[in-house]
């Protein structure tokens, strides 16, 4: 089990990018899909493996969407001193919104700590608030 856990000044967590693509599938509940760039750096001395991710997405109409899990996209990248690991992933809405959360991670020395992840706008454009 893991100890206490606290946010680690080591891993830097970067939002590269944020694309609007109407031409990916989406439901019509929730029509507006965005691909998010999303690069995870580590500015400590030590290795730290991502064990896990925390997401909020709250559109703009009021609902509130938590994805958790094990991972990211599937995997449990170790991101070695100086590294970082990137990645891209998308979500669908049905109006405009802001995302936010945090990565969950050990450290080579057992120490559990998590980053927050920026809050970011899905700004669908030509959409009034």
């Amino acid at each position: 089990m893991a100890g206490v856990i606290h946010e680690y000044e080591g891993l830097r967590v970067k939002v590269d990018d944020v694309i609007y693509m109407p031409s990916l599938d989406a439901p019509p509940e929730k029509p507006h899909p965005f691909v998010y760039f999303i690069s995870i750096h580590n500015d400590s001395p030590v290795p730290v493996t991502i064990r896990g991710r925390k997401w909020v997405v709250q559109e703009d109409g009021g609902e509130i969407t938590v994805v958790e899990g094990d991972g990211v996209v599937g995997q449990t990248p170790v991101i070695d001193p100086g590294g970082h690991f990137s990645y891209n992933s998308y979500h669908v809405v049905a109006h405009g919104a802001k995302a936010s959360g945090a990565f969950f991670g050990e450290t080579a020395t057992g120490e559990w700590i998590f980053s927050r992840i920026p809050e970011f706008r899905l700004e669908v454009p030509g959409w009034g608030k």
